[in-house]
């Protein structure tokens, strides 16, 4: 996923008392996934994210989007200094929430930012949980159980993969650059059955419909030259998903790292190369909270056929936030087109980033892209 992170003070404040730097582990070719292992916590790596997306309805068939992201961020390397203090901080975690009341066009976004600890924040290397305060993802089975809960406001969801793990880039390692280490380890799961509770400042709203979920650790991922991304992830109604992003430049070109993946039926999946597909913006909206103006609908082109995107509503941006630098627009979409010449229909979610004012990178702004 994505974002700045604006840990700036905290992580100077670490430097200046723990001496010099320390390594970190990078995403590299080579790498051997192991699951369920790979879904738990990577510490070695400086950054990590937890990413669930999804498209709801309750028993009246009103739609519902959501998001929920779980980030560790690690503020020191692999070799931590020797003695090291109390109260140094050596993981910063921080969560995103949003929910998307389509049919009353109302956006509802919150965050959590806190200090490692067993009250506080942290996530575990044995098994799949990550908590921040009261929000929490946790493994039971096959199933993911998503609660976080704010103001009166949140959701309560089990989430069962539908379709298996799907690994993005070659052999999972996902390049943002071309760098040795610009680059991600990146899986999904495309498609998730989703039932659970909705909460509206009322009573809870029994909803039903689909996930998709991200994981990605890493440690350095993009370049001075990006300014921003837009983030695709689409479920179709012939079971097809498809994962595209398209990281911007300085002169407003895509850059050629930009890529994605086609997810068959039947589970078989291909990569999709900066070269291969094309966005194309159709209509604009400009955020009266920040200024910003960002693309409200869009039309995909790939080998397979065009897809036309249109925003559910456009106020859906995450702004004035704490966490990161900037804002950032993440929202539920609906999907029509044609794919190898046949009709399809779907829905899925879009996140745009660095329209408000460039992406700063540099020692200390973490910057976690899909």
């Amino acid at each position: 996923m994505r974002l700045v992170i604006a840990f700036l003070i905290l992580f100077f404040l670490f430097l200046s008392t723990a001496g010099a730097e320390t390594p970190f582990k990078q995403a590299l070719p080579g790498y051997a996934y192991q699951f369920p292992r790979d879904d738990f916590s990577h510490d070695e790596f400086r950054i990590e994210w937890w990413y669930y997306t999804g498209n709801l309805k309750d028993e009246k068939d009103r739609p519902f989007g959501y998001q929920l992201t779980f980030f560790r961020v690690r503020l020191e390397g692999e070799n931590p200094v020797a003695n090291p203090s109390s109260w140094k901080i050596d993981h910063v975690y921080f969560a995103h929430m949003t929910v998307s009341d389509i049919h009353n066009k109302k956006f509802h976004f919150f965050e959590r930012i806190n200090r490692k600890g067993v009250k506080n924040a942290g996530s575990a290397s044995d098994q799949l949980h990550v908590w921040n305060e009261d929000w929490s993802l946790t493994a039971k089975g096959d199933s993911h159980h998503l609660q976080a809960i704010e103001r009166g406001v949140g959701l309560k969801l089990k989430l069962t993969p539908i379709k298996n793990r799907i690994l993005h880039g070659k052999e999972g390692v996902s390049k943002k650059g071309s760098v040795a280490g610009n680059a991600s380890h990146y899986f999904s799961f495309p498609r998730m059955e989703t039932t659970g509770q909705i909460f509206l400042n009322g009573p809870a709203i029994p909803v039903k419909g689909t996930s998709w979920m991200d994981h990605e650790f890493s440690s350095n991922q993009l370049n001075d030259n990006l300014v921003g991304w837009d983030w695709f992830s689409i479920k179709l109604n012939n079971q097809t998903e498809l994962m595209l992003y398209q990281l911007r430049d300085k002169n407003g070109g895509k850059d050629p790292h930009s890529s994605g993946t086609l997810i068959l039926a039947d589970g078989q999946s291909r990569p999709i190369l900066h070269h291969e597909f094309s966005i194309t913006p159709k209509k604009f909206w400009t955020s009266p909270h920040t200024k910003a103006t960002y693309p409200a609908s869009w039309t995909l082109t790939l080998p397979e056929g065009d897809l036309n995107v249109t925003t559910d509503f456009s106020d859906q941006e995450l702004y004035d936030l704490r966490s990161i630098s900037g804002s950032y627009w993440e929202g539920s979409v609906t999907i029509k087109g044609e794919l190898q010449g046949q009709p399809v229909s779907g829905k899925g979610y879009v996140e745009l980033v660095g329209y408000e004012k460039p992406l700063t990178t540099g020692r200390g702004a973490v910057i976690p892209p899909h």
